[in-house]
């Protein structure tokens, strides 16, 4: 290990390691985070019922800002049409990402060999624990005491700023949105704008408490505190942490894609690189960034191209200035070859757009990620979340979506997120231990509303039961209905079939129009 010389910026403790502390950070003792539990940074380990999580989620202040701030994006952006030349490469990106798809241990073997050619090394984690087991020795092993991470969601999935933070290392977010969100103790909202949910203002404050002084909210003034704050650490840094966009099996390379520029200081500066890319990240060759690159900007951003494509091909050699002592290609699975060669293998040809979370109608609703309690939110997140990690858990968030297919739309490498919520759907019912109940009474249901004498007699049934009961006692419903109708809202019951009887009256007076064919006169 080559160490560098302690200087001002990279002062010394009494054991000859750099001791130098973020000045990012400085001052964040004076933050309070204004978030509920279910948006905190560490997810809590016993989540409460998702219909409950949701619920509560629409009170949120900065739910409805939200909303409307991801609709106007979502107009701005048309999400889900493609110009001819995006399609075209839309049809060779969703190409590209199944080839790995039909032999991915070959690739990530070719890749392996590449990156070591390259003068890297590269660690396999079946696990976060183990991905996380990796980082810490490399980190001992060097004596870091601070490392700063460009944007990464692989990093998010398995923990890792804890965990370092545990062993004594202090990390630091250095993507804007992410800073902002370590700040405020809370986890992305979205996979690539990460502090959506933000308003100019909400930052404004935020960096306020930081400074122990107002802030401006201009976006000018938000940008240069978090580039001043964040540009000694660069320098004082022991390790650089970043993801991987795309690995490129044949030459090892390892692409980034930013507009801030932070991914090349953190690659640059530091003397030990590590990467932390999950295992459908590599790609058969370095030419297909000419087409996936170009395709991710258009989805994520409406770019043609990123500011920024920051590509390694491993340590600082010999004549060079800048780059790290060491490269570490960190390849996480987490539970993801087990979807191979089944239908939801088609999730791991995701690019990471997050394209699908600003076209969902759900997702703008919520507010945001945050309420799906998992470190992915949205369309791509209630198909992903369900099968990584432990077994069962997630499994509920596929019913976390109108299926409305907008995400479908919106894919640029057309993944069929609806019909993956749908057989997720049915997955997690049929292991419910109460799934035989609530099947049963939907069978029920279906029985008495196939014929008009059955749907007219729960029509009337249900407003006879409104008109008698309170609205209290009809909320709690007998049996296992009582936890289907926790945290739903339950329509006012002496309305029953209103829309039908207004809609039939008003066809009858419809003049020159009788004996219209599909008028049913079921209630």
């Amino acid at each position: 290990m080559t160490e560098r010389p302690c200087t001002t910026e990279r002062p010394c403790d009494s054991a000859g390691t750099t001791g130098q502390r973020s000045s990012a950070l400085a001052g964040r003792e004076r933050i309070r985070p204004d978030r509920p539990e279910w948006a905190a940074g560490e997810i809590p380990p016993h989540r409460r019922p998702l219909p409950l999580i949701t619920r509560d989620a629409l009170t949120v202040r900065t739910a409805r800002p939200t909303h409307d701030r991801l609709a106007a994006l979502n107009e701005e952006r048309h999400v889900g049409t493609w110009t001819p030349e995006v399609a075209r490469l839309r049809e060779q990106g969703a190409a590209i990402r199944r080839e790995t798809l039909t032999d991915l241990e070959k690739y990530l073997q070719q890749l392996t060999g590449s990156v070591e050619r390259n003068g890297g090394v590269v660690h396999r984690a079946g696990t976060p624990a183990e991905a996380r087991a990796v980082i810490g020795r490399i980190a001992r092993e060097n004596g870091v005491r601070l490392a700063v991470k460009s944007k990464s969601m692989a990093t998010e999935e398995i923990h890792l700023n804890a965990h370092l933070t545990a062993d004594g290392v202090e990390v630091v977010e250095t993507d804007l949105g992410e800073y902002i969100v370590q700040l405020a103790d809370e986890r992305p909202s979205h996979i690539v704008g990460p502090a959506l949910h933000k308003s100019r203002q909400d930052v404004a404050d935020l960096f306020g408490q930081l400074a122990g002084d107002e802030v401006s909210g201009e976006p000018e003034d938000l940008a240069s505190f978090a580039r001043t704050r964040l540009r000694a650490d660069f320098k004082a840094a022991d390790m650089g942490i970043t993801g991987v966009n795309f690995a490129a099996a044949d030459t090892g390379t390892l692409a980034l894609v930013t507009n801030e520029g932070n991914a090349d200081m953190v690659t640059s500066q530091p003397r030990v690189h590590v990467a932390v890319m999950t295992v459908e990240k590599v790609i058969p060759r370095f030419a297909d960034l000419g087409v996936l690159i170009p395709l991710l900007c258009d989805a994520a951003t409406k770019q043609r191209v990123s500011v920024y494509q920051t590509l390694v091909n491993g340590p600082r050699r010999e004549g060079e200035t800048d780059g790290p002592d060491q490269v570490h290609l960190v390849i996480l699975d987490n539970g993801r070859t087990k979807a191979l060669g089944t239908p939801q293998e088609e999730v791991l040809a995701c690019i990471r757009c997050g394209n699908c979370q600003i076209s969902c109608p759900v997702y703008r609703t919520v507010g945001g990620g945050h309420p799906y309690s998992a470190v992915y939110g949205g369309p791509i997140g209630a198909v992903l979340s369900p099968l990584i990690g432990d077994p069962g858990t997630d499994s509920d968030l596929p019913f976390l979506s109108s299926l409305c297919g907008a995400c479908y739309d919106a894919c640029p490498v057309k993944i069929p997120i609806p019909d993956l919520l749908v057989d997720l759907r049915a997955r997690h019912e049929s292991e419910r231990p109460a799934g035989r109940t609530a099947r049963a009474g939907w069978r029920a249901w279906a029985l008495a509303w196939r014929t008009g004498a059955g749907f007219r007699a729960t029509m009337a049934a249900a407003r006879l039961a409104g008109r008698l009961l309170p609205d209290r006692l009809v909320a709690r419903l007998p049996g296992p209905g009582r936890a289907w109708a926790e945290g739903r809202a339950l329509p006012p019951l002496r309305e029953a079939g209103a829309f039908r009887r207004w809609f039939r009256r008003r066809e009858e007076n419809r003049p020159g129009e009788e004996n219209r064919p599909g008028d049913g006169r079921q209630g």
